[in-house]
């Protein structure tokens, strides 16, 4: 069985040296071994998100902000993922809590205000 923390070192090396579609084969396995952990999820999800798999992304986002809602990153990457499957208006909440979460993130608000406008809202 692979350890964890090997796939995980393995998987983020692949996703920082931009090989987002190999960093999610290392990334996923470690996920399916230790699903609670959300430093695995959210690195999948960023592997994920630059291979532009939108959807799977979200559920990674989406799982990591299950366990740390308050997680600024995950909201952002989660409004972002959703933004990119054309669904504005689910990307507002998100979007508008990271920003809430880090008022400094001025490209948290450029999002923000992105998704508000192509929901009409």
């Amino acid at each position: 069985m692979d350890d964890v923390y090997e796939l995980f070192c393995r998987g983020t090396g692949l996703l920082e040296a931009g090989h987002h579609h190999q960093a999610t084969i290392p990334l996923s396995r470690a996920r399916d071994l230790a699903p609670d952990k959300t430093s695995i999820r959210e690195a999948l999800g960023r592997a994920l998100f630059h291979a532009q798999r939108y959807e799977q992304a979200a559920a990674e986002f989406e799982a990591v902000i299950e366990r740390a809602p308050t997680n600024d990153y995950a909201q952002f990457c989660l409004g972002r993922s959703l933004q990119m499957l054309g669904r504005h208006a689910e990307a507002r909440k998100p979007l508008a809590l990271a920003a809430c979460l880090q008022p400094g993130r001025r490209d948290y608000r450029v999002y923000r205000d992105r998704a508000r406008a192509r929901a009409g809202s």
